[in-house]
């Protein structure tokens, strides 16, 4: 990608881009407070951003880029995960929303009542390394991705071209219950403010009926970001929410019946987006009426053996996904499954995906998940075992309906009943996470 200059946000100065409890902030007191802020942070090379506030994440991701250096998006705010962050990047800070006590080392709490500095919109040089974000770690130990300010402009470009016809030529108002660390929520609740006319939620809302309360307080059209796990909550609840211009989902496989059901519920699209954070969002579909994803524009998929290689404008080069796919014409592809997903067992052929959805449609299962173990010593392949989320259902009567219509080689041995699973904040299951609950662990 050739180097230029980019500016940091577009749109008139007066334009609305964030509500934080009862205030309206508008585009250039954002700009005033991101310079403010810049002019105070601590030197070094990189900030991991932990902060929560989603408006005060922006600014603060914004003000560590305009002082050049990089914003870190750890996968998880838990003490050892943030400490291993700091340790495999040199220079690096943590920036907060507010100031733990005691005050730990190389700490940086934004001020309750952040600055302000007059000044023109910020540029950014279109090759300037602005994030570096982390696998989840649900596939083992999370992996950085590094980030260009051009690439995030390039991509956001394509999800507005995927996306805009969900709100047509209005600014939507944006509630997104992901956090904005994950790759997903910086693409759909702070680029999108940024370099679109959006206007975000500061909050984070988890609970139903905090995100009614958060749609409301957001004009029309609203545009709900959320997670499967979310999303179901949200059906289940009964909550009445506001008039939605739609709800976009992603981060795990979107069950097609749930998203008929929120459509019904909600009388709105659910449009379910496919990326990662090495890609970022690349495809869409809808999930309630078609099983094909569409690639978004300039986007290119090349299967291989062992996955496959996403071309797209704004990644360097090829990146290449475990996800295995099989292309159809226009543009669209189905996805078959992740290599490492496909066990075979005895001559015998399954994936950990449809064994799992075997399990969660056992009567009385609320959620469940199928791994592979390592294999034991002496042997070849590891055992399949499973977690189970269902208060009224004994083990042993799961793995009797189990046995009624799965091979017995892919029964799970262990399968541990728990009361919930070890779900991240973005509804994934961190692999180390599984195999501590099944150790008994937690």
């Amino acid at each position: 990608m050739s180097s230029s200059l980019l500016p940091l946000a577009v749109g008139a100065p007066g334009r609305p881009l964030a509500v934080t409890g009862a205030s309206r902030i508008d585009l250039a007191t954002f700009l005033e407070h991101v310079r403010g802020v810049a002019a105070l942070l601590p030197p070094g090379r990189h900030a991991v951003n932990l902060c929560e506030d989603r408006y005060r994440f922006l600014v603060g991701f914004c003000a560590v880029a305009l002082r050049g250096q990089v914003n870190l998006l750890p996968p998880s705010r838990a003490p050892a995960v943030v400490a291993e962050v700091q340790q495999r990047h040199a220079q690096a800070w943590c920036l907060g929303d507010t100031a733990p006590d005691p005050l730990p080392a190389g700490w940086f709490a934004l001020p309750e009542e952040l600055p302000r500095l007059p000044g023109d919109v910020p540029q950014l040089d279109a090759a300037q390394l602005v994030a570096i974000g982390f696998t989840s770690g649900s596939t083992g130990a999370p992996a950085a991705n590094p980030k260009t300010w051009g690439a995030f402009v390039t991509s956001t470009a394509q999800n507005l071209q995927a996306l805009g016809d969900l709100w047509g030529g209005h600014a939507p108002a944006v509630v997104a219950t992901v956090p904005p660390q994950h790759m997903y929520g910086m693409e759909m609740s702070v680029l999108l403010p940024l370099l679109a006319p959006a206007v975000l939620h500061a909050g984070r809302p988890f609970f139903p009926q905090d995100v009614a309360q958060a749609l409301a307080e957001m004009p029309a059209p609203r545009l709900l970001v959320t997670t499967p796990v979310h999303l179901k909550a949200l059906v289940e609840s009964g909550v009445e929410l506001p008039p939605l211009a739609g709800i976009v989902t992603a981060t795990a496989p979107l069950p097609p019946p749930l998203a008929e059901a929120a459509e019904t519920r909600f009388a709105t699209e659910v449009r379910e987006v496919f990326g990662s954070t090495e890609t970022c969002i690349f495809a869409r579909r809808r999930t309630a009426r078609e099983q094909a994803w569409t690639l978004l524009p300039g986007v290119r998929l090349e299967p291989q053996e062992d996955g496959t290689r996403v071309h797209a404008p704004h990644l360097p080069g090829a990146v290449l996904l475990a996800d295995l796919v099989e292309l159809l014409p226009e543009g669209r592809f189905l996805l078959r499954g992740r290599r490492a997903d496909l066990l075979e067992i005895a001559g015998k052929r399954a994936s950990l995906g449809d064994l799992t959805r075997r399990l969660l449609a056992v009567p009385g299962v609320r959620d469940a998940v199928m791994v592979q173990l390592d294999p034991e010593p002496g042997q070849a392949v590891g055992r399949i075992a499973a977690l189970v989320v269902a208060p009224e259902r004994e083990e042993a009567d799961i793995l009797r309906e189990l046995r009624a219509g799965m091979d017995a080689v892919f029964l799970p041995r262990p399968l541990r009943r728990v009361e919930c699973l070890p779900r991240n904040e973005t509804g994934k299951l961190p692999r180390d996470a599984v195999l501590a609950l099944l150790r008994g662990e937690g």
